[in-house]
């Protein structure tokens, strides 16, 4: 089901245009069986998000290079944000479908990416001012909503270009 809902969001150019009904054709089976499996819309994007995010979270709470203790905090934080844009980047169909949606900030995927950044910035910033780094972590995090990234690639900014203005923006955050 959730390879079915994959391939009729990459194809589509209209994310919201992808139906419950036409995952369920695409992925043969009944209508009922995909709201029993994932309670609704949101759901199976969270799902699909979530398997698609695995490799990503992995990376991150075990540790592995630039996420280990040795990388500097500020480091930490610049290559947490360069993955989660990447991830989004490549995942852009999928991301702008849960995106646009709503319900998004309460998602087990952007709770997630909030605590990590959150605490980057905590351990970067040497602060335990927890509304300093929940704020910013916030602000970070805005920067990297697909309709955005979209909209600076089609201005004419590289993906690259986009890459290090937001490290830049980040190491601002933690020395003003």
């Amino acid at each position: 089901m959730l390879a079915a809902a994959d391939r009729l969001f990459a194809q589509s150019e209209i994310p919201g245009a992808v139906t419950m009904d036409a995952i369920a054709l695409a992925a043969c089976v009944g209508k009922g069986t995909l709201f029993r499996a994932f309670g609704n819309r949101d759901g199976l994007l969270d799902a699909l998000w979530a398997a698609k995010i695995a490799t990503l979270k992995a990376s991150v709470e075990s540790s592995a290079p630039p996420f280990d203790a040795s990388t500097a905090p500020p480091d930490r934080l610049v290559a947490f944000l360069d993955a989660i844009l990447m991830f989004k980047i490549a995942n852009r169909h999928l991301i702008r479908a849960r995106e646009l949606s709503g319900g998004l900030l309460q998602s087990p995927h952007y709770q997630w990416m909030h605590a990590e950044a959150r605490r980057c910035i905590m351990d970067a910033a040497d602060t335990a001012d927890m509304a300093y780094a929940t704020y910013n972590a916030h602000s970070l995090l805005a920067g990297l909503h697909i309709d955005l990234i979209d909209e600076m690639l089609v201005q004419g900014l590289s993906l690259e270009t986009i890459r290090k203005f937001q490290a830049t923006r980040a190491r601002n955050v933690l020395h003003p």
